[in-house]
């Protein structure tokens, strides 16, 4: 009687087994429907055996086959490496790459799960020589893996060598995956491949898209019939037999992260598919992660540099970093920039005021007592929201009404204290009253298609001032905007998570390289009280590679990642207590079995101590090797699973992206 393993959706360490018949024809990758309990679940199947430990009278049947293709063995090969590398279970890495099952009601536009045709047509420049360059290299690297950091200064064109190198395996009937960090890249970024390559079928995969319009884009890629897979973080897992290569644009980008149930990272994944395959992968970014630039350093990624825009016609902004004094009593606008806006709104030119935080204040303070009001769930403030009204949570989505008076002694002068998106919106209204101005931010964008309606007015000149979060921040390109305004990007010098620098460098060169990127000239007006800060400076400089060089030094001195790999428990409870007893019982075995090779830290609270009712401590244990790091893990899971705690909810995340 044969023996189908299947991989569930569930947190089991292992497969189940499951008896079949013998004329079925199940094989690694199959997907079937099984019993568990009462329910009925979806499942991939990851090896076929003659005998099982469990006895035969208790084993259950397959109910049924999922009709489609099976998971690839380099798909299959890659669910079992991210359950592995990460210490999950293996049904929900192979969850991951589950299709949508639900049968497509209708053939989505353009019939490929694809974004429809753009309206207008998107010329494509032909290469400069640091692109020509670059495309040569790629090329070079076909059938053989090879990885390339493209680092590109903002607006250097390394979308026009993405297209190019993928143009060479498209004409040898291959496929090509680019991945992307967020939703609202996708269109901007189809119309161009659509644009460059008409004949050829894309296919996007996003969690925006309907589940019969994923399932349509998974198949086409599955069998083949697309020859350019565009999608995000999840995309990293969809069947291409003809593989050939992949892109991962923005690649610093921390959403390629995924911060809860399987705590992947895309871009390393599509690194290891990448080798898995012997194909080459292209690592676009402007401002790289101290991982890939650590990697390029010590030459295991080759280095591809477009150190100029281009367009001919455009160059680098110009910046300025201005004092934050005059904001302050300007309603978060300082003199300086609100003179550029109004010089830009003159000449008809488009202006982006950039804030990362959503809302209309940070916090809302008593006047008289000094009460402010904090989440009752958290140990977070409650942001001030003007439209619709509330003060809300932004960690547990917790909202109440905002206060008449102080609910600590009566005093009704309550004072907004700092600037989200929508104070600044009403600022500029009020400043530039026949101003288009338009707002980006989660808030904003909720519904579908909010996102590309704003686009397209920008696109039709038919809006002033953008008023935006991080949104805006990276990727989009905007011929007639040649102002930039930077607010409250100090706050990020006064986080307490060590990658706080390097993320706040990136988002300004990223956010700066949305001015000036065709025949306009442009300009970034940086409100702070921290001129003389590196990461200021890089920007002033132009230089984020020296920057990078120079904190790669601090964290060899400081033996933080990249340096060093780490991995971090995370523990949850409603009771504080239940979270220290687990953590100390953690620590003893962690304590050990560690070796000389592997360092264990104390529990500490997390940055965010109580989210959601929970109290929330870590443990933050790393090596300077990887292999001795990944031994020590797979015991500790182990003895973790051991210890007692019903009350409490942990988990490991290899290779955090912050110790938050």
């Amino acid at each position: 009687m044969p023996i189908a393993r299947v991989a569930l959706p569930v947190a089991a360490a292992g497969p189940f087994d499951y008896w079949y018949p013998e004329g079925l024809a199940l094989g690694d990758g199959s997907l079937v429907r099984v019993p568990l309990g009462p329910r009925r679940l979806t499942g991939v199947v990851v090896a076929i055996a003659d005998d099982s430990a469990v006895a035969r009278e208790k084993l259950h049947a397959v109910a049924d086959v999922v009709t489609g293709p099976r998971l690839p063995v380099d798909v299959v090969d890659l669910v079992r490496f991210i359950a592995s590398y990460y210490h999950e279970s293996i049904g929900l890495a192979c969850a991951l790459a589950v299709p949508p099952l639900t049968r497509a009601r209708r053939q989505p536009r353009g019939g490929d799960g694809a974004d429809p045709p753009p309206d207008v047509a998107v010329a494509r420049r032909a290469l400069n020589w640091e692109q020509a360059a670059a495309v040569a290299a790629i090329r070079a690297a076909a059938g053989r893996f090879a990885a390339f950091l493209l680092r590109g200064v903002t607006g250097s064109g390394k979308t026009e060598v993405y297209l190019a190198a993928a143009d060479t395996v498209l004409a040898g009937g291959g496929q090509v995956l680019i991945l992307v960090p967020e939703i609202n890249l996708t269109p901007q970024l189809v119309a161009r491949v659509r644009a460059a390559r008409p004949e050829a079928t894309v296919a996007v995969l996003h969690s925006g898209l309907a589940a019969g319009e994923r399932r349509a884009a998974w198949l086409a890629a599955a069998d083949g019939r697309a020859a350019i897979v565009l999608g995000t973080r999840l995309a990293v897992f969809t069947p291409l037999p003809a593989l050939g290569l992949i892109v991962v644009d923005e690649e610093h980008d921390a959403s390629y992260k995924q911060q809860d149930g399987v705590r992947y990272h895309a871009r390393d994944a599509a690194i290891w598919r990448a080798h898995r395959r012997s194909i080459p992968i292209v690592l676009g970014t402007a401002t790289p992660s101290l991982e890939t630039w650590l990697a390029a350093s010590e030459g295991r990624y080759h280095r591809l540099d477009l150190g100029e825009r281009a367009d001919p016609r455009a160059s680098l902004p110009r910046i300025r970093l201005v004092s934050q004094s005059g904001a302050r009593a300007g309603e978060g606008i300082g003199p300086e920039l609100r003179a550029a806006l109004a010089a830009r709104l003159g000449r008809g030119e488009q202006s982006l005021v950039f804030v990362n935080r959503r809302g209309f204040a940070p916090s809302l303070v008593c006047a008289a007592c000094k009460w402010d009001a904090q989440c009752p769930h958290c140990t977070a403030r409650l942001t001030t929201h003007r439209a619709p009204p509330a003060l809300r949570c932004h960690h547990c989505g917790h909202a109440e009404p905002l206060p008449r008076a102080c609910p600590a002694c009566g005093n009704v002068d309550l004072v907004p204290l700092g600037f989200g998106t929508q104070r600044l919106e009403r600022t500029l209204a009020e400043a530039f009253p026949t101003a288009r101005i338009a707002r980006v931010d989660r808030d904003s964008t909720r519904a579908k298609g909010a996102f590309a309606a704003v686009r397209a007015d920008v696109e039709a000149r038919s809006l002033d001032i953008l008023v935006g979060t991080q949104m805006l921040a990276k990727g989009h390109d905007f011929p007639r905007l040649t102002l930039v305004g930077v607010l409250g990007a100090d706050n990020a010098l006064y986080s307490a998570d060590f990658r706080a620098t390097e993320r706040l460098a990136a988002l300004l060169i990223q956010v700066a390289g949305r001015a000036g990127r065709a025949g306009l000239a442009g300009e970034v007006i940086v409100q702070t009280d921290f001129p003389e800060h590196p990461a200021y400076g890089a920007l002033l400089a132009q230089d984020y590679a020296s920057f990078a060089d120079a904190l790669l030094v601090e964290r060899r001195v400081a033996q933080l990642p990249p340096i060093v790999h780490a991995a971090l428990l995370g523990v949850e409870a409603h009771r504080r207590g239940d979270v220290d007893a687990f953590l100390a019982d953690a620590h003893a075995a962690a304590t050990r079995l560690a070796t000389g090779d592997v360092d264990v830290f104390t529990p500490v609270p997390a940055l965010l101590a109580r989210r959601a009712g929970f109290e929330r401590s870590q443990l933050v244990v790393q090596s300077g090797h990887r292999p001795a790091l990944q031994r020590f893990l797979a015991q500790w899971v182990t003895a973790l699973a051991a210890l007692p705690g019903r009350r409490v909810r942990w988990t490991l995340d290899v290779d955090p992206t912050s110790f938050g």
